[in-house]
């Protein structure tokens, strides 16, 4: 039945949903790329909470959601900015989630690493403060069993004086850390509290810090985590980077041109968008596998409209669109977040999303997303 979704202009278009999926199914582990899907966290809907309120998570559907990317041979990249910290979860409640859902990879057999922040700070903290909040969280990760992502800190960016500060604290970090992580530069379209980080707005001196900080110790770093949207100077990165580290894009504007890499190297993947790609993703990751670059470009290139629309500024608001996202395909059976962030987008946003999605072969089962986006539509006020 035709749909009448709306424009950024209040009309309404009429657009005819698809009627079969995507012959979408899981396959082999891969062998060419270590590949991480940012995972969105479940909300409980019939907690009685506030936005200030702490988390209610809805943890068998949180851990459903895991399941499913692993079984795609997906790693999952547990407690990150997808899963809203900082946005609605708090460390208490990103705690929670790395230890449920390390516990559940070792269950399943499933890749997990999960993100080790300073958000138990809710105030202005000094140096000693930070790597002590540091210290706390890697800690919580490593008693979990998870390989740890150092991410970026909005109290360090706060706090430090300059390049020396960041060579200080993660130098400290990557000494003391019983296993290699993964280093996490979040740029500011992401979250804005992060502008200046490695000591300086200028991209070109923060890249030299971040460099130094990975020279130092290079058998303490798996690998880096780069969301800077800027294509050429993750590649510039990735060829500074010394042997043995990974680069694991972050960027949802040009993954697929990064992971399928060029002569001199390629990047690995940590994404928020494979939240909703999961198993296309897979699929393609496995044709890039037997060596089909074009193959690969084929399946993920298509995508990027759609994750370039979920990441549209302000950027930080993508999480609304991801879990959207998991309504309609079934992986829960409401759209409402913690701290109420399903209301970060407009209903515009929704359609097309809907639309991008639908066109892709995405949901599993198209009619429930057709009566699922309908019913938003009515909800919203639009009846035909």
């Amino acid at each position: 039945m035709t749909l009448h979704l709306p424009d950024a202009h209040g009309a309404l278009r009429a657009y005819e949903p698809r009627t079969e999926p995507l012959a979408l199914t899981p396959g082999a582990p891969f062998t060419s790329r270590r590949v991480f899907s940012a995972a969105h966290v479940v909300a409980n809907p019939y907690a009685d909470t506030t936005p200030d309120s702490p988390a209610a998570v809805d943890w068998d559907a949180t851990l459903a959601f895991r399941r499913h990317l692993w079984s795609h041979g997906l790693g999952v990249a547990e407690a990150m900015d997808t899963a809203q910290r900082g946005m609605g979860l708090d460390w208490a409640g990103a705690a929670e989630l790395i230890r449920r859902s390390a516990a559940e990879a070792k269950a399943a057999g499933g890749r997990i690493a999960c993100g080790v922040g300073t958000d138990q700070l809710t105030g202005p903290a000094n140096l000693t403060e930070v790597r002590a909040a540091y210290e706390e969280q890697l800690a919580v990760v490593e008693e979990s069993g998870a390989q740890a992502i150092l991410m970026a800190s909005r109290a360090l960016a706060a706090t430090a004086e300059g390049p020396e500060d960041y060579l200080e604290v993660y130098g400290h970090l990557l000494r003391q850390a019983a296993e290699p992580v993964i280093l996490h530069w979040l740029g500011p379209m992401f979250d804005p509290a992060l502008e200046g980080y490695w000591g300086s707005s200028d991209l070109d001196a923060a890249t030299d810090t971040f460099l130094d900080v990975i020279a130092a110790h290079p058998d303490k770093v798996d690998g880096i985590k780069v969301s800077l949207l800027d294509a050429q100077r993750e590649i510039d990165l990735r060829r500074r980077l010394p042997k043995g580290v990974r680069c694991y894009t972050g960027d949802d504007f040009h993954y697929p041109e990064l992971i399928a890499g060029d002569e001199q190297g390629f990047s690995h993947a940590l994404l928020g968008i494979f939240d909703p790609l999961g198993p296309l993703a897979a699929q393609a990751v496995r044709v890039l596998d037997t060596g089909d670059r074009e193959g690969f470009r084929a399946l993920l290139d298509p995508t990027v409209e759609l994750s370039r629309h979920l990441f549209q500024a302000p950027t930080r608001f993508y999480k609304t669109g991801v879990v959207f996202l998991a309504w309609l395909a079934g992986h829960q059976s409401h759209f409402t977040m913690v701290g109420g962030l399903q209301s970060a987008r407009s209903l515009p946003h929704f359609a097309r999303a809907y639309e991008l999605a639908d066109t892709l072969g995405l949901f599993p089962d198209p009619k429930r997303a057709e009566e699922r986006m309908r019913n938003l539509l009515s909800l919203y006020g639009v009846d035909r």
